[in-house]
């Protein structure tokens, strides 16, 4: 389906799906899931009032416990989980949308008291990350990782696979793979944090050699059709960077190419000015070659021009989806948005995750 004139409310076809606007629901962590990480009873309305979206990417969700790092999170590893889930998928789908479950692992972005027995996070190399991780204790440092040996990659590869086994046991419509924000596989992408010595170091070629093999996991369980990747090739959350980032997601652009769905990359730095850009995003859309969703606070008339331009297929909004539940029609009706409330954005109950109302029900 090519349109000629493409806007933010043109459908665009991904993989199976018809997607009726350009408009995507980023990944937000709420930290809201019940004990067990298994997604809160208010979770399915949250999505649910925000079907309307072209897609809806999950918030991030760890494969396993050892990729948990931050309180309240939810997972994708055991049957309750996985039913939880299910009512998610279940109420956006009766509501007309279509949902991606991101699949997680913070690698050394975590705390003992995530992990199992309480053992070190794991990592590319014995790098501590700068900053703290909020636990029942309060702020704690990051601890110094335990570098994952290279005996043990097969077995992360399979949960992942297994991840997106019960993700689609649950009903989402694709999953996407998060390979950004200075999480496990970018850690691995990385050379400021990825010291290894063996195969899975050093080169470009062998520190994209985890994420390549986490693709063919994934994608052997889900098809090309259904597999979305997020990479942040700018961004230096989580103490991550690179020497050389144009040159690193140049070749994690190629390739991915003909490989996944669609290419969702965070354009620029989304927590602080950077100065000057360190990276060509034009380019890495052309290495890629298929479907581009970009992010980074677009302001809907930004977005409207990238889509308009042929710079971006997709475009994902982040923070404006938590107060604007009914976005695409805001958008599409010139209706102002609403600033949501920073302090509920993580935990909490129905305050500032399912109360903000939909601009049909409000007075004139």
């Amino acid at each position: 389906m090519n349109t000629p004139n493409p806007t933010l409310f043109s459908q665009l076809p991904l993989g199976t799906l018809t997607l009726p606007n350009r408009i995507v629901m980023a990944p937000l962590t709420r930290c809201r899931a019940d004990a067990g990480n298994v997604p809160g009873p208010l979770a399915p309305l949250y999505y649910a009032q925000r079907a309307s979206a072209g897609l809806i990417i999950s918030e991030a969700t760890q494969i396993s416990q050892a990729g948990q790092g931050y309180p309240a999170t939810p997972g994708i590893h055991s049957d309750a989980q996985e039913a939880g889930w299910r009512a998610v998928t279940s109420a956006v789908h009766a509501a007309g949308g279509r949902m991606f479950l991101q699949l997680w692992h913070v690698g050394r972005v975590s705390h003992q008291e995530f992990q199992p027995g309480g053992e070190l996070p794991v990592a590319p190399s014995a790098i501590a990350a700068a900053g703290q991780s909020m636990t029942r204790f309060g702020a704690q440092d990051h601890p110094v990782p335990r570098a994952l040996e290279a005996a043990e990659m097969p077995s992360l590869v399979e949960d992942y696979a297994a991840a997106a086994r019960r993700a689609l046991a649950a009903g989402f419509d694709g999953v996407e793979v998060h390979a950004a924000n200075g999480y496990l596989l970018d850690q691995f992408l990385r050379d400021a944090s990825n010291h290894r010595g063996d195969a899975y170091g050093g080169s470009i070629a062998n520190r994209m050699r985890l994420l390549d093999e986490v693709i063919s996991a994934v994608t052997a369980v889900a098809g090309a059709d259904r597999v979305g990747v997020r990479i942040s090739p700018e961004n230096t959350f989580n103490d991550i960077d690179d020497s050389d980032p144009q040159a690193l997601f140049q070749a994690v652009a190629t390739m991915l190419r003909g490989r996944v769905a669609y290419l969702h990359v965070v354009e620029g730095e989304d927590r602080k000015a950077t100065g000057s850009p360190r990276v060509d995003y034009g380019s890495l859309r052309t290495a890629f070659g298929g479907t581009y969703l970009a992010c980074c606070n677009y302001t809907p008339e930004r977005a409207a021009a990238a889509v308009a331009a042929g710079d971006a297929d997709l475009v994902a909004f982040g923070r404006a989806y938590i107060g604007n539940p009914d976005l695409v029609t805001r958008l599409q009706l010139g209706i102002p948005l609403v600033r949501s409330e920073a302090k509920t954005w993580y935990g909490g109950k129905h305050a500032g995750y399912t109360d903000y109302p939909l601009a049909s029900t409000l007075s004139a």
